[in-house]
């Protein structure tokens, strides 16, 4: 796990900090923690994955349609790219 170092944080905001925490049963530090997983990962934020799915399911893709173009795809290794020197 990474650790942050936030500097210059007013007193007041350290003194809010220490009250939210109280007020919802944690340590300071597993609030902040809190405050800022929501703020960069909310839980109502769009899963890359799941919206590919949920387009393939609505354009009617099946199983079958992936196998063939799984199939048909090219795989010969492309040439490794060769930079002069």
């Amino acid at each position: 796990m990474s650790t942050i170092t936030i500097r210059n944080l007013p007193s007041e905001t350290h003194r809010a900090l220490k009250v939210r925490a109280a007020q919802n049963g944690r340590s300071t530090e597993a609030e902040i923690r809190a405050i800022l997983e929501a703020a960069v990962r909310p839980p109502d934020r769009i899963h890359l994955g799941t919206a590919l799915a949920a387009l393939g399911r609505r354009v009617g893709l099946s199983n079958e349609d992936i196998e063939v173009t799984n199939q048909a795809r090219d795989r010969t290794p492309e040439e490794p790219i060769k930079f002069g020197l």
